[in-house]
């Protein structure tokens, strides 16, 4: 076969030349530690940053499920149904968010790909099964996920498609206000994990309800962390309460992957047929299982999980911005490293794996472009040598390539 008029060579010599070409590979479960063998790196860039699957309660719920109920979910959630450790989540996560109803999803991504297809799409079944919502105008936060951006990438913008300042809800009032009359949802999220900034989201929804446009909030990187009245953010997070549909990726805090759409019971049924609950399997019943006894663990049991947590985020950002780190001015647990060029942002992530640490890069798409981080998530199992050994590196490394100047 000739491959001489594709682009797979350029592109990939072009990965190569960034050193990305092939992703790690480890033989330990995502954590502190990163690698095969004796020769690991310290990983700052885990998702489950709690590291409860280390627990061995929790991975007896996993085991135990994995025997009773399998590690498939056996088909789409249409043809083959759900388990009764779906239906307990479900059940779990509608009671949290004080919903009527939700529906899961083989990942958070798929939930928004899912709910933004059902918003947009003019679905016609039969002639008594039709779901009409070709003039459904999309309002977005401009710094919403990927995965929301995707979904929705055939509409025309300026026409179906609009989107307002990051976080600014006097410019979401004045598309709202010229919008007046039409089909509106708008869509944002609660933390974003980039520059670790907080929506407003009482006053989003504020606005949203005062011009009749439901409101969609993407709550991927702050479940379970953030709604507590002796936390940070416990207003914003009222606000989200308020919201008309929410979504959780179960990635971050609880640490296995899925995703749900929390909302009225109607809505979510209307889901049910979206091409990634119709035409793709869900999350497994061992995440489903895992996701309902983390959020009881977090949320009654044990919350000093997430307190003692923040406080670790806290003494490290603290300690970043004293050794002169350009780092975004944030009180979440996502601390970026500011760096702005793309090639820079390599080479600096380079440096790093070069000293046995793992600081990912998010540039563009995952970033604007020429506004390239390294994000770093400290993980529950990180030691004090681990931190001291990524705040020895950073000196070098800060000096090195003038960071911060």
């Amino acid at each position: 076969m000739d491959y001489s008029n594709w682009e797979f060579a350029k592109f990939a010599q072009g990965m190569r030349e960034l050193g990305v070409d092939r992703p790690p590979f480890s033989d330990v479960m995502p954590g502190a530690l990163q690698g095969v063998g004796d020769d690991k790196l310290i990983n700052f860039a885990p998702v489950n940053f709690l590291n409860l699957q280390s627990r061995e309660d929790v991975m007896d719920v996993i085991v135990e499920t994995s025997r009773s109920l399998g590690i498939a979910s056996g088909g789409s959630r249409i043809s083959q149904g759900v388990s009764v450790a779906h239906s307990a989540l479900e059940d779990a996560m509608a009671a949290y968010h004080k919903k009527e109803a939700c529906v899961s999803f083989g990942s958070g991504a798929l939930a928004n790909l899912g709910f933004t297809q059902m918003m947009t799409a003019n679905q016609m079944f039969n002639p008594m099964l039709t779901l009409d919502h070709s003039d459904v105008v999309m309002v977005f936060d401009r710094d919403a996920h990927w995965s929301l951006w995707k979904g929705v990438e055939t509409l025309k913008y300026g026409e179906r498609l609009f989107s307002f300042k990051h976080n600014d809800v006097e410019h979401l009032e004045s598309i709202l206000r010229d919008l007046a009359g039409k089909r509106v949802c708008v869509v944002f999220e609660s933390v974003y994990s980039l520059d670790g900034t907080v929506a407003p989201m009482h006053d989003i929804v504020d606005v949203c309800e005062k011009y009749g446009a439901l409101s969609y909030v993407d709550d991927a990187n702050g479940f379970l962390i953030y709604g507590p009245s002796h936390r940070r953010f416990h207003r914003e997070y009222e606000g989200m309460l308020r919201s008309s549909f929410i979504m959780v990726s179960m990635k971050k805090a609880v640490g296995v992957e899925g995703g749900v759409v929390c909302g009225t019971s109607d809505a979510t049924i209307a889901l049910e047929p979206g091409g990634t609950a119709m035409f793709t399997a869900g999350m497994s019943a061992p995440a489903a299982a895992a996701t309902t006894y983390i959020m009881d663990l977090l949320a009654n049991r044990e919350p000093e999980i997430v307190d003692n947590y923040l406080r670790k985020v806290d003494l490290f950002r603290a300690r970043l911005q004293a050794e002169g780190m350009p780092v975004y001015d944030t009180q979440t647990c996502f601390t970026s490293i500011e760096i702005g060029d793309e090639a820079l942002a390599f080479e600096v992530y380079h440096a790093y794996l070069e000293k046995g640490l793992h600081l990912p890069v998010y540039a563009y798409p995952a970033a604007k472009r020429k506004k390239a981080v390294l994000r770093i998530i400290i993980n529950e199992g990180h030691t004090d040598a681990h931190l001291e050994k990524f705040f020895d590196a950073s000196r070098e490394i800060r000096d090195k390539f003038n960071l911060g100047v």
